[in-house]
């Protein structure tokens, strides 16, 4: 049995996922202009052996056109919030095995300087760059780049998979190996035999290339992906080596993977080349009691307001309204996260739930663990036999949730075999049981070689 992979799901904001907890005594993420708060819980996360540090991000508001964002502002629900990206650098050089992986989405940035810029941030950190692709379901986030609405579901995936064919073309195809030589003597610093212009003409986009940025340790970075709608897992399945999931349970986890896996044979790849990084959130003790006990406290801050603005579902996306409150989940329409929708309605197997119930599912039920460490690595070790690869550990307060975590449920996990001992060296696709490169049966792969004339 592999140890499982351990990544901080965080973001650079004040309030991320646990809304209302940054109003806690220990929470520290208010402070999240601060560099030296990232750079201390890096170098914490680091000496923990967790794998990554994943940045969350959006580009636009919560909320329905032309809709209210009190809420937003009054709990800093993900407003204020900085750009990732950016923040990484100044990681990179302050550690130097955690993995570093951010969002990003197709609208906010051309794929030639995308694919620049990640190229830069891979040869910063030797290697350790990871890219989550998301599509953007925040009508807000289409409107501050020139879009009059969201790009329907089904299609924001095609674009995304031109975006993707643009940067595989660039990171795999535009340099051939050993392009770069560096050579004083002979006065030659790159072979321009070996590096081609890609020459994309697509539906979206036109680039003529070369790649700028000569070939990082990983070229591409990890891949990761967390839509888990049809064409999510399709998109996934041809691209993603990562997938973050949030089932409500062991069963619902068992059977996204399942089922994704088997669309990636289908797509040439073997099936454990994507692997599953499941969302949770801990709530520790000594005893069951203690557990509990700080489940009230963290309860007592958390924003009702918050979670429903956060989840997008409780008004009407194009009118603003709040939504009838015994309207079942199943048939609110709109073109967001179709996923969380899906799951939240698993997490209530006994009845469809309501716009009613939203507050309590997102707030309470989605992903939280509660007890012993022994406890906690029990329940871990069930999520590892439904064929979760990895942890996405979210936080309530920075950087207490992973100072405990670290301190108090690694050490269990160690002794079972759940957790490694010792950071893995090399790049983020190393450590995720890979080489450097993406294999040959990768998408991208079909792109090496094809610009050489």
């Amino acid at each position: 049995m592999k140890p499982l992979h351990f990544a901080a799901f965080v973001m650079n904001t004040n309030s991320h996922i646990q809304h209302g907890l940054w109003r806690h005594p220990d929470a520290r993420q208010a402070d999240f202009n601060d560099v030296r708060l990232w750079v201390d819980l890096a170098k914490t996360l680091e000496k923990g052996n967790f794998d990554a540090m994943f940045f969350a991000d959006v580009v636009g508001l919560y909320g329905p056109v032309a809709g209210s964002y009190e809420v937003n502002a009054r709990e800093g629900l993900q407003l204020p919030s900085n750009d990732p990206s950016v923040l990484l650098s100044a990681l990179a050089v302050n550690t130097e095995h955690l993995g570093l992986a951010f969002t990003s989405s197709i609208l906010q940035e051309h794929p030639f300087n995308f694919a620049r810029k990640v190229s830069t941030l891979d040869h910063i950190s030797n290697g350790r760059i990871g890219w989550n692709v998301v599509t953007s379901t925040l009508e807000n986030a289409a409107r501050n780049f020139g879009f009059d609405r969201l790009v329907a579901h089904d299609e924001r995936y095609a674009w995304a998979q031109e975006y993707m064919d643009v940067v595989y073309k660039l990171w795999e195809g535009s340099w051939d190996e050993g392009a770069l030589l560096k050579d004083k003597a002979s006065g030659v610093y790159a072979d321009h035999t070996k590096i081609h212009k890609i020459n994309h003409k697509g539906e979206r986009y036109s680039v003529e290339g070369p790649h700028l940025t000569s070939p990082s340790p990983q070229r591409t970075p990890v891949i990761f992906q967390a839509g888990s709608s049809p064409t999510g897992r399709a998109f996934a399945a041809r691209n993603a080596e990562a997938q973050f999931i949030l089932a409500p349970n062991v069963d619902a986890a068992k059977g996204l993977i399942t089922d994704t896996r088997a669309i990636v044979e289908q797509h040439g790849r073997r099936g454990e080349d994507l692997q599953f990084f499941q969302g949770l959130t801990f709530v520790i003790g000594s005893t069951e009691e203690e557990a509990k006990r700080v489940e009230n406290e963290i309860d007592e801050y958390i924003s009702t307001d918050g979670f429903l603005a956060h989840m997008n579902l409780g008004l009407d996306q194009a009118t603003g309204t709040p939504l009838d409150p015994d309207l079942p989940l199943r048939e609110i329409k709109h073109e967001g996260n179709q996923s969380h929708v899906e799951w939240l309605r698993q997490a209530s197997p006994d009845r469809e739930p309501t716009v009613r119930d939203l507050a309590k599912l997102t707030a309470k039920v989605r992903g939280r663990v509660v007890g012993t460490p022994e406890q906690i690595a029990d329940n871990l070790a069930e999520w590892q036999r439904a064929g979760v690869d990895g942890i996405n550990v979210i936080n309530w307060t920075i950087p207490q949730s992973y100072e405990l975590f670290i301190d108090e449920v690694l050490p269990v996990l160690r002794e079972r075999g759940l957790a490694k001992s010792e950071a893995t060296p090399g790049t983020l696709r190393q450590k995720l049981g890979g080489s450097d490169l993406l294999p040959s049966s990768h998408y991208a792969a079909q792109y090496r070689g094809a610009f050489s004339s």
